[in-house]
């Protein structure tokens, strides 16, 4: 699970340094890279927004974990 968790970091920083740039200087990188290959896009966003989803179960789950701790 240790490889998941590494794979779903980098998308989500991915996504966030995409969203970064496109907030800032109108700039979207994942477009540059891969507008030639609309599916490829199409693709990385999906991964990026499974990814989000992912690390906000895991959040939650560590969350959950903090909490028992702290009784």
């Amino acid at each position: 699970m240790k490889i998941v968790n590494y794979v779903a970091d980098i998308l989500v920083i991915v996504g966030g340094v995409n969203w970064g740039l496109i907030g800032l200087i109108d700039f979207n990188l994942v477009n540059k890279i891969f507008g030639s290959i609309p599916v490829a896009e199409r693709i990385i966003y999906i991964l990026v927004g499974v990814s989000a989803v992912y690390s906000i179960t895991l959040l939650r789950k560590l969350g959950g974990a903090c909490e028992h701790e702290a009784m």
